[in-house]
């Protein structure tokens, strides 16, 4: 468990703005047409977020992955605006699978501007959606609030998961090693009950061989 606990606070040593701009660019990777099948942005989020061990640097991270998201997130609307279903035939929506845009734009019109935030939290199609969104010709309008809106709420969810997530690594150690200090001495004392039972019982025996 110390490897883990090390890498943690060797992560949580680098430039916070460092961690930040790195995060906040994987996550508007993450959020834009198809990149995100590239980038490891909720992965790295995670994984930052296990550096934020203040109530400040939580909402540095909340803001700056919102904004992120949300940027990526416009960034696929106005692909989507720009090609329209067109984009449904490229090479890259073929190789992820175009039912996955079809069950976004399928989302959409079930669900309109209220599918934006809903498929923040699915993957894969968070990726199609906003792409979909403006492919379809939904208004920015529209689109915006709940795209802010999905940001937020996944973004905070994210970054309270991580933290939580590193803070228990450390506790984790350090309640391992506590419980190693324990099985040692239960381990020495039961390897010095069995060397004194093998001498007595070879004692015994010599004993008894004695008297025969």
């Amino acid at each position: 468990m110390t490897f883990l606990t090390d890498a943690l606070e060797g992560l949580a040593g680098l430039p916070q703005p460092a961690v930040l701009a790195v995060t906040g660019a994987l996550t508007l990777a993450e959020c834009t047409l198809g990149v995100g099948f590239l980038a490891p942005g909720e992965s790295a989020l995670l994984l930052a977020s296990t550096t934020v061990t203040t109530v400040p640097r939580f909402l540095v991270m909340w803001l700056v992955v919102t904004v992120c998201a949300v940027a990526g997130d416009s960034i696929g609307y106005y692909l989507g605006r720009r090609f329209g279903d067109r984009l449904r035939e490229t090479k890259l929506v073929r190789k992820v699978g175009q039912q996955h845009w079809d069950k976004a734009a399928d989302l959409l019109r079930r669900r309109g501007a209220w599918a934006v935030f809903v498929a923040r939290f699915m993957p894969v199609v968070r990726t199609l959606v906003p792409a979909s969104a403006g492919a379809s010709k939904m208004e920015y309008r529209r689109f915006l609030p709940a795209s802010i809106a999905g940001a937020v709420c996944w973004s905070a969810l994210h970054i309270g998961i991580g933290s939580a997530a590193g803070a228990s690594a450390k506790y984790i150690e350090s309640a391992f090693n506590g419980a190693m200090w324990v099985l040692l001495a239960v381990a020495v004392v039961v390897g010095v009950v069995v060397v004194l039972r093998r001498r007595k019982q070879t004692a015994t025996t010599k004993e008894l061989e004695e008297v025969a």
